[in-house]
């Protein structure tokens, strides 16, 4: 199952960042189909507590996970040249701001993006799900500690789950 659906629908997922509902539903439809397939459930049975027994995040989910570890893997220099610097880390003023204490934020490109394109770019994207992690997961430097930190995170929401 691994080999044939999920490494097809996890392969370049960060390209599909900004999709529409309807198109990302689409993917979600054949993750679920393999998952019943997989536990041999009834296709009138629910499928979101078998994504949850299985620890399977949803397509739209994984989408996140893949930009998120390649934006912490981009941070530790542990990415391609190219993905370093289109991180830029936010400066922090001289005098005290609240935001001071709620770990590393990331400057997302000034001017006018595309609509379409200029926002779905590694980034644009980046950033934004960065920012919009809490606090505790973005001052984690160990990629291991934060694989498994985000993937809680991202679990919790998926499965509309309150975080902490």
């Amino acid at each position: 199952m691994h080999a044939l659906v999920t490494s097809r629908i996890d392969y370049c997922n960060g390209l599909l960042y900004g999709l529409s509902e309807c198109e990302i539903a689409e993917l979600q439809r054949g993750q679920n189909a393999a998952t019943r397939l997989l536990t041999s459930s009834r296709i009138y049975d629910h499928i979101t507590s078998v994504l949850q027994e299985l620890h399977w995040l949803p397509v739209k989910f994984k989408i996140h996970f893949k930009i998120l570890l390649l934006n912490i893997k981009a941070l530790n220099s542990m990415a391609p040249a190219y993905m370093n610097d289109s991180i830029n880390v936010r400066k922090h003023a001289r005098y005290s701001l609240r935001s001071l204490n709620s770990g590393t934020l990331l400057l997302r490109p000034a001017g006018k993006m595309n609509r379409y394109f200029g926002d779905r770019s590694f980034s644009v994207s980046a950033p934004t799900l960065w920012n919009a992690l809490p606090a505790c997961l973005r001052n984690n430097s160990s990629i291991f500690i934060f694989k498994s930190g985000i993937k809680t995170c991202l679990f919790k929401l998926a499965f509309s789950l309150k975080y902490m």
